[in-house]
This record gives structure tokens, sequence and C-alpha cells, in this order.
């Protein structure tokens, strides 16, 4: 299963606190839905966790049945109100006129209390949301094809203290979060620690192994560069073998070429420690760069 999936997985084990849990959670499915009209209310998932939710849901929040119920061998499960009378009944508890198009905006009266607002969320969730494996990128969105709707939840999250963006794909508009400990917020309100931590163990796997990597690339630089100028060093010294000025050298700098000869591998720090008795890495770096320059003279 994908992470997605099991977010939505444990999702579905938080049961409503109260009545008006369960009526919020349904309010966000049908808002985040296929289809929500006064003629016709459609819920589409591939969660099979949802579809054994959402006919609880409904009865809970309104003692109803689904008209249509997913059939057998269906590869997603569908889920239908087409009887007026119910649909009239579920929008006129949303507060909407039943001769009017529920799915307009959100009616903020009835998402006053904290649970109820937790429980929209995870229903528009379970029925338009989803949330990319964490070991590849950070992103979360909620998609709806209500305009309204979606402008009315950025408000809402951005009343809780949460800061989305927004974008249009495919006529549909997209709430969605990027950044890794948003999501961890978000998924926490919904009712979904044990994902959140998973994604918390995720980031922080990332940064230990990204620091790690960054160690070794900042390392194998230094180690070129230390390459380079032991070659440098080396030449200068072949050099000044060629133009028979080792000899008339002070015995401090012959003592450098003997060493730098017979440990060309070691750095500086190493070198330094080979001397006797042994010198600081900055005078020997001060004795190497004095090789080099006598050897341009």
């Amino acid at each position: 299963m994908s992470f997605s999936g099991d977010v939505k997985t444990e999702l579905c084990r938080v049961e409503p606190a109260r009545a008006c849990c369960a009526r919020a959670e349904l309010y966000g499915a049908l808002l985040y839905c296929h289809t929500f009209t006064a003629r016709e209310a459609r819920i589409i998932t591939e969660s099979e966790s949802f579809a054994r939710r959402l006919p609880e849901l409904l009865r809970q929040a309104f003692a109803l049945d689904f008209d249509r119920l997913p059939a057998e061998g269906e590869q997603k499960y569908i889920f239908q109100l087409t009887d007026g009378e119910k649909l009239g009944r579920v929008i006129d508890a949303f507060g909407f006129d039943s001769r009017q198009s529920p799915v307009l905006h959100i009616n903020f009266g009835l998402l006053e209390e904290g649970c109820c607002r937790a429980a929209f969320l995870r229903g528009a969730f379970l029925a338009g949301g989803s949330v990319t494996e964490p070991r590849k990128r950070y992103h979360l969105e909620l998609v709806t094809s209500h305009a309204q709707a979606s402008r009315e939840l950025l408000a809402l999250l951005t009343d809780m203290g949460r800061r989305p963006k927004q974008t249009v794909r495919g006529g549909c508009r997209v709430t969605y979060f990027k950044s890794g400990d948003q999501i961890e917020d978000f998924l926490t309100l919904m009712g979904a620690p044990l994902s959140a931590m998973e994604l918390m163990n995720t980031r922080a796997e990332k940064e230990l192994r990204n620091g790690v990597n960054r160690r070794v690339n900042c390392e194998a630089a230094n180690l070129d560069k230390a390459v380079e100028a032991a070659q440098e060093q080396l030449e200068a010294i072949r050099r000044l073998y060629e133009l028979g000025r080792v000899e008339e050298l002070p015995p401090r700098l012959k003592e450098t070429i003997i060493l730098r000869e017979a440990f060309p591998e070691l750095t500086l720090s190493e070198l330094a420690e080979e001397f006797d008795p042994p010198i600081t890495k900055s005078c020997l770096n001060h004795r190497l760069r004095k090789l080099v320059e006598l050897s341009r003279a």
C-alpha cells in the first residue's frame, strides 16, 4: 500500500467524537468528492478503508443509507445518493436551500468547534486528497472542482494557522503543502499521528544522509586539493634539484624536502608530525610555499 493509502487507513480508524463531527466529516467528503449537487451525490474512492467507513458515516450523521453501493468486481468503490428526499435532508442540514446548489461555498457555521474542523478536513482528504511518499518528496494536496469551496478552505486553514498554497490543474482547484513540517502538522490535525511520525523519521533520515554526503563531498574536495598541492610541492623539489639549488638551502628546508619526498601521500597535518621535533601545520605550510617560490625564481 502507498503512503497515501496508509494515511487514509489510519484516518478511518478515528471515531467521530459526536454526531456533529460525523456530519462535518461527511460534509468535507461531499465537497471534495466526484459530484455533489441537488440531484446527485457521488463519491468514488480507491481506499478500501474509506469505502467501509462511508456507509456508517452516513448513518451516524443522518440515519440514511446510500442509494447505490459499490458493485462486486469494480476497481473503484462508487457510492451514490440520488433520492431527492435524502439529498434534501442532507443539503438542508448543511445550511443550504435544497433547490440551490450546495457546493458553492463552505458553511463556516458548521465548523466552529475544533473537533468539527478536524473532521471536515479529514473528510476532504479522504475523498479528494493524497500525499506523496515522503522518501521521494514532500507534497500533500486536496483537490475539488468547486472554486469557491477551495478559496474558503484556504481561508479556513489560514485561520487555523496553516499556510497552504493553491493552484489550478485540469479545471480543478488544488490546495497543497510542500513543506515536510507543515504536512506533519496537517496529518496530526486530521488524526494521523503515526503517519506524521513516519514522515518525521523519514525527514530525519534524509537530513542525516544529506549531512553525511555533504561531509564526504567536502572531505573529497579537500583531499583533491591536498593531492594537487602535494604534486605541486614535489614538482618544485624536482625543479630545485635540476637547478642544483638544494645543497644551498637552509637545514630546515632540506629536512622539509626529505620528509615530503619520503611521505608524498600525507596531509600537511600528518607530515608535520613526522618532524623531530614535530612542527605546526602553519610552519610546514610556510616552508613548502617557500620551496615552491624558490623553484620559480
